[in-house]
C-alpha cells in the first residue's frame, strides 16, 4: 500500500509539473508574441516617420531615423530605366541632404502612399528584415504607382533605424485610384505584365 501511494504522488507531481511547464510555455510564447508586435508598431513608426518627415522636407526628423553608419545603404529605380544608389551615410546625407535643402517648400509628388502586404522577418532582437507592396499617389491622388520596398532596420542604442533602403517602381503601369481598396497583393510582377 506505501509503495502504490509513493508511486502515485510521484504520478501526480508528474502531471502537475507538465501542466505547469505547458502553462510557462504559453505565457512565453503570448509575451513574446505581444512584444514581436510592439517591435513591429516601432518599426512602422520609424518607416512612416521618414516618409512623412522626408515629404515635409524637415531634414532633422528625416536624418533621425537613419543609421548614420558607413553601410547604410539606399537604392530606387527611376522612370526612365536607370536607378540610383547611394553607399553609407555621408553618401546619403549628401544626396538626399541637398535635395531637401534645395527643395524645402513641402510639397509631397505623392501625397497619398500605402502599404500593403507587409512582410516582417527578426534575425534577432536587433535585426528586422521588411518587404511590402506600396503604392504612390500622382499629384491628383487619381492614380497610383506601385513599388516593391524593401527595409533593413537596426535597433541601434534601443531604437530602431533604417539602414537599407530599396525601392523597385513600375512606372509604366498606373494604377486608378479606384482600383486601390481591391488590391491586397499584386500576384504577377514580373516585367508588369498582367499585374493587376
Amino acid at each position: 500500500m506505501k509503495t502504490l501511494s509513493v508511486f502515485l504522488l510521484g504520478v501526480l507531481l508528474c502531471v502537475s509539473c507538465t501542466d505547469k511547464t505547458k502553462e510557462e510555455e504559453a505565457n512565453r510564447e503570448a509575451n513574446r508574441e505581444a512584444n514581436l508586435e510592439k517591435e513591429k508598431k516601432a518599426i512602422n513608426a520609424v518607416i512612416e516617420n521618414e516618409t512623412k518627415s522626408f515629404f515635409a522636407r524637415d531634414y532633422n526628423a528625416w536624418k533621425a531615423n537613419y543609421a548614420q553608419t558607413d553601410y547604410a545603404f539606399q537604392a530606387w529605380s527611376n522612370n526612365d530605366g536607370t536607378f540610383d544608389s547611394n553607399v553609407g551615410w555621408e553618401d546619403i546625407n549628401k544626396q538626399i541632404g541637398k535635395y531637401i535643402a534645395d527643395n524645402p517648400e513641402p510639397v509631397s509628388s505623392h501625397p497619398i502612399v500605402e502599404r500593403k502586404n507587409v512582410k516582417y522577418k527578426f534575425f534577432d532582437d536587433n535585426v528586422a528584415y521588411l518587404t511590402w507592396d506600396q503604392f504612390n499617389s500622382d499629384k491628383m491622388e487619381k492614380n497610383f504607382h506601385h513599388s516593391k520596398e524593401v527595409r533593413l532596420m537596426e535597433k541601434i542604442n534601443g531604437e530602431w533605424k533604417i539602414v537599407c533602403v530599396s525601392a523597385f517602381w513600375d512606372y509604366k503601369h498606373l494604377i486608378p485610384a479606384s482600383r486601390l481598396p481591391m488590391i491586397k497583393k499584386i500576384a504577377n510582377e514580373s516585367r508588369g505584365k498582367n499585374k493587376i
